[in-house]
């Protein structure tokens, strides 16, 4: 029976802190890293909402092997750190964006979005969790 992979539950209040950072990992061998905002959803996966023309993307279709850190805005020493295979999916309507704003207070995540670019919903599939503190 194969073993079900979860975050461990010591941890997973940090699943609702207001920021994460992604790694992702570059074409040219090196890391690229950036803060984002996140969804813990209701089904029990981490999603992110991305923005096409952006590098992360590019990384993650070049390379679906993704790390999501997230530091415990109250103790820095405590962390969660969330390895996965990311899967890209459509942003139909922008439904997703929509649901992660609303974490947020209901902000437009797309306003940054220029004329003709897309968002996609970014599925993160835990490989391996590791908490600190």
């Amino acid at each position: 029976m194969a073993k079900v992979l979860t975050i461990p539950e010591s941890h997973k209040d940090l699943l609702a802190a207001p920021v994460a950072v992604l790694a992702t990992n570059g074409t040219d061998g090196f890391p690229q890293v950036s803060a984002l905002w996140f969804l813990y959803d209701e089904d029990g996966v981490l999603r992110l909402s991305l923005n096409t023309s952006r590098q992360k993307v590019k990384n993650i279709q070049n390379n679906p092997a993704v790390t999501l850190f997230i530091i415990d805005p109250t103790s820095p020493y405590r962390t969660l750190e969330v390895r996965a295979k990311a899967e890209i999916s459509e942003d139909k309507n922008g439904e997703f964006a929509t649901k992660l704003g609303n974490k947020y207070g209901g902000v437009d995540v797309s306003s940054n979005d220029l004329p003709g670019e897309t968002r996609v919903v970014v599925t993160l599939h835990l490989v391996k969790a590791n908490a600190w503190g």
